[in-house]
């Protein structure tokens, strides 16, 4: 039993997994007798403090999305780092295909939704929901298609989601940040001075990288700027490889993916899931689903995403700009440009900063997430699976 659990925690695929479970979970408790508890449960106060100098109250989903999602961002800037470093987007010729496709499938969904919503000011502050993709969900269903697929394929979806994270890591800097505290902020920028010089020093303790860190998150907390900012900023200040006292190559960058990767993986983006996927669907008519914000999310993760990046790339190929992944065939690639549509965990942060959790759309928005994800999730599959023994050009 161990052996298979242990296999079972390794499979790329399993992280997905979970996160459907958990999500199946939230739906039942949130459409049941459950739902009062679910709700007192999200909305269970948890308070930090530190004497008069500190003082943090917030409800339990906010301490998700605000404090374990940094945790989340610092493994993608763990990643992003060392597959600009020393993987597979450290040359121009590997970053070329999967940029103009994240590029492609950012533009086009926005697009999507702002001539949906185009007369309505507070629905366009949702702009940036379709945009994203999420990475465990999409390359989870890559990997039950196992040697179906080529490497190179799985290759440039991986790298296509690190673009859009970094896209939207951009879009929460730029568009969903309050009014900024000085002080707070001038407190920020010491924190990273500070964990630049660690950088510089080259000193390889993780322990000093994460204290300055989390003095960092609460001080980006302060400011106005959206807290989980900080994971990427940490990630990009701990080197990647250092030689120790003892004369050894070690890769703090690495050390810190491995410690972190199964609690985001198999804790923190399954309670994300589970605080914010939780829809009360027993009051939503067709009526209701009948809204422009609806529209657009689900049009725009389903239809933008895939058009996006199969119309960027296709012309780039054609231009003889960039070449397909190796091995692979346009319909192969058709088939992957469709799963860039299961936004999930992404989408609905995103959702959480846009529209801060209200009801106004009676979570129809949070419904066309999961609803287009799970569409594209579908379809995608399907289509991969039906023509990944065929050769076609």
């Amino acid at each position: 039993m161990k052996t298979l659990v242990g296999k079972f925690l390794e499979n790329e695929s399993s992280s997905g997994i979970i996160l459907i479970f958990v999500t199946i979970i939230a739906l039942i408790f949130s459409n049941s007798f459950l739902s009062p508890f679910y709700t007192e449960f999200l909305h269970t106060k948890i308070e930090l403090k530190v004497g008069t100098i500190l003082e943090i109250s917030k409800p339990l989903i906010l301490w998700v999305n605000d404090g374990l999602m940094a945790i989340f961002f610092l493994m993608i800037g763990l990643e992003i780092k060392r597959e600009l470093i020393l993987g597979h987007l450290s040359s121009f010729s590997n970053i070329t295909l999967p940029l103009i496709g994240a590029l492609g499938g950012m533009i086009a969904p926005a697009l999507i939704f702002f001539i949906l919503n185009i007369n309505d000011n507070f629905a366009l502050r949702g702009w940036a929901i379709p945009t994203a993709t999420d990475i465990a969900f999409a390359l989870g269903i890559l990997s039950l298609l196992g040697k179906r697929v080529p490497t190179s394929l799985k290759i440039f979806l991986m790298a296509l989601a690190i673009f859009d994270d970094l896209g939207a890591i951009l879009i929460i800097a730029f568009f969903y940040t309050a009014e900024l505290s000085l002080s707070s902020l001038i407190l920020a920028t010491i924190c990273i001075l500070i964990l630049f010089i660690f950088n510089r020093l080259k000193i390889s303790y993780l322990s000093l990288y994460m204290l300055v860190g989390f003095i960092l998150w609460i001080c980006v907390l302060k400011t106005g700027v959206h807290a989980t900012l900080t994971g990427i900023i940490l990630a990009f200040t701990i080197p990647l490889s250092l030689i120790n006292e003892k004369r050894k190559h070690i890769s703090p960058v690495r050390t810190l993916e491995h410690y972190i990767h199964s609690w985001v993986a198999f804790f923190i983006l399954p309670l994300f899931a589970f605080v914010n996927a939780g829809i009360d669907l027993r009051n939503i008519s067709l009526a209701q689903i009948d809204n422009n914000v609806f529209l657009g999310i689900f049009f725009g993760l389903f239809i933008g995403k895939q058009i996006g990046v199969f119309l960027f790339v296709f012309i780039s190929v054609k231009l003889k700009f960039t070449k397909l992944p190796t091995g692979v065939n346009w319909i192969q690639f058709y088939g992957v440009t469709i799963l860039t549509g299961v936004g999930f965990t992404m989408s609905l942060f995103i959702n959480s900063l846009a529209y801060e959790d209200s009801n106004i759309f009676f979570y129809t928005d949070k419904l066309a997430i999961l609803l287009a994800s799970l569409i594209s999730a579908v379809i995608g599959y399907f289509i991969l699976l039906k023509v990944s023994n065929k050769k076609i050009i």
